[in-house]
């Protein structure tokens, strides 16, 4: 079964959705609970939010339509589709799990393997939708339409973003904070890579 001319299976349409709910799951119970920041675009809604009071509620529709549509013309139709059921999926679950409180609470206490397991959420759920040919964000339409645009590993793509947005956000951020996000887009971006090759 397909998605019209698309060739999109049933297989790939239900793994999209439930990878990005993986991730989703994470950013809820892990990294929102803990309060580790991002890098990429979602670090640059609160870098803007902070410092030029522009609510990511407009922010987000220009700065994620902006990689969503060069994706589009680089990638095509069919990777518009696979992200649009990828997104369906994180908001879904994100949704879902915003009906209860946090399964671990007291993650705040512990940075590192709050770091470890965002890393673990966001890598895994974004590596599988990536090797897909699906992005759950802007930043992954980034990633993927600058590697097939250039050939650089996906890795060192999403590691440039995130380091540029959180050396700016040590402008409102403590240094402690930015460390643990720091190791978390490293780990990630490095897990997401993996899975990028291991499909070459």
């Amino acid at each position: 079964m397909t998605f019209d001319r698309l060739h999109i299976s049933s297989k790939t349409a239900v793994t999209l959705f439930l990878a990005s709910g993986f991730q989703a799951f994470g950013m809820y119970h892990v990294h929102a609970t803990a309060g580790i920041t991002e890098g990429g675009i979602f670090g640059a809604l609160l870098l803007l939010n902070h410092w030029l009071a522009l609510s990511p509620a407009f922010t987000s529709i220009v700065l994620n339509g902006a990689c969503y549509l060069w994706g589009w013309k680089r990638l095509g139709h069919t990777f518009i589709l696979k992200s649009l059921i990828a997104s369906a999926g994180y908001s879904v679950v994100y949704a879902i799990c915003e009906l209860f409180p946090p399964l671990w609470p007291d993650i705040v206490h512990h940075p590192f393997t709050a770091s470890i397991a965002g890393a673990l959420f966001i890598g895994i759920g974004a590596g599988i939708c990536v090797r897909l040919g699906g992005a759950t964000s802007g930043d992954d339409a980034l990633a993927m339409s600058i590697h097939d645009m250039t050939g650089i590993p996906v890795q060192n793509i999403y590691l440039t973003s995130d380091l540029t947005v959180l050396i700016l956000s040590l402008s409102y951020i403590s240094c402690t904070r930015i460390i643990w996000s720091l190791l978390t887009v490293i780990l990630s971006g490095q897990i997401i890579g993996w899975f990028q090759k291991s499909d070459s």
